[in-house]
């Protein structure tokens, strides 16, 4: 189960009904009760609002959070930065679009402090790529930072609504050694992609894959009630022998036993992976 993790927040109450947002008053509280399940991975998440007083990057929060990790034998390997899809920089100009840069590189050298792996930039929604001169200041802006990145170890990976070809070509636009992909299996089949096309035009990219299930069209829904194919997904990976992380960014427990319905998906996710894996 050691390739198994969660996204941060699924295992405390919502914040405001929100399916994601950093859990302020409870973040500690998951790792003890990580444990308890057996999980031994969790996925950050950060939000633009008061971005620079998330334990993630002060001194005292990741001082705390090495602390904890070690307590409980819980590895952060990877975060989500909704912050950058809230406010992305490649949609702003002049001072607002420095400033938005300085965050970003704040949470990269957070990262690299923390030891993070990975940090998963979404470009959909608010974040998605509306012009080809956004995509062209986000990869300039990125390519600066490669030489940073590489010296740190830590890689920027993407979550996109693109369609396989076309996240091929973006993809192709930037080092694969420190710019690679978030697969994320409920966006897939929300947009109604078929994933042998999309790992046969960047699946050698894929570094982090996001488990969740949604309707064709619609929004997340509980693990096996969407329209994502669990089976031809983790038969891909498996024929493609990828051997990263599968992050629980699953449905929220209508009834509060978070840890209940995290426990469900987790012994899906363990069968899925006994059947195409073998372990």
């Amino acid at each position: 189960m050691n390739n198994i993790g969660f996204m941060q927040g699924r295992l405390v109450d919502r914040i405001d009904g929100k399916i994601q947002a950093f859990p302020w008053d409870t973040w500690q509280l998951e790792f003890p009760r990580a444990q308890a399940l057996g999980l031994t991975a969790m996925e950050w998440t950060l939000d633009d609002e008061r971005l620079e007083q998330n334990p993630f990057i002060t001194e005292q929060g990741q001082a705390e959070i090495r602390a904890l990790m070690a307590s409980h034998g819980v590895a952060v390997h990877s975060l989500t930065g909704d912050c950058f899809m809230q406010m992305p920089f490649w949609k702003y100009e002049g001072q607002q679009r420095s400033e938005l840069l300085r965050k970003f590189d704040l949470v990269l050298a957070a990262a690299a402090r923390l030891e993070v792996r990975f940090v998963v930039v979404p470009l959909v929604d608010n974040g998605r790529l509306e012009t080809p001169e956004q995509r062209d200041v986000l990869v300039r802006h990125l390519l600066e930072r490669a030489e940073v990145l590489r010296a740190t170890g830590v890689q920027v990976i993407f979550e996109t609504d693109y369609g396989p070809d076309d996240y091929r070509a973006f993809m192709a636009l930037l080092p694969a050694d420190v710019f690679n992909v978030n697969y994320d299996i409920g966006n897939s089949a929300s947009l109604g992609f078929d994933p042998d096309e999309e790992f046969a035009a960047y699946g050698e990219r894929i570094v982090n894959v996001h488990v969740k299930d949604r309707k064709l069209g619609g929004t997340t829904v509980p693990l096996g009630t969407g329209d994502a194919d669990f089976e031809k997904v983790m038969a891909g990976l498996a024929r493609r022998h990828y051997a990263g992380s599968f992050i629980l960014q699953t449905a929220r427990a209508d009834d509060g036993d978070h840890a209940g319905a995290l426990a469900r998906y987790v012994q899906m996710v363990t069968g899925l992976l006994s059947r195409h894996y073998g372990t």
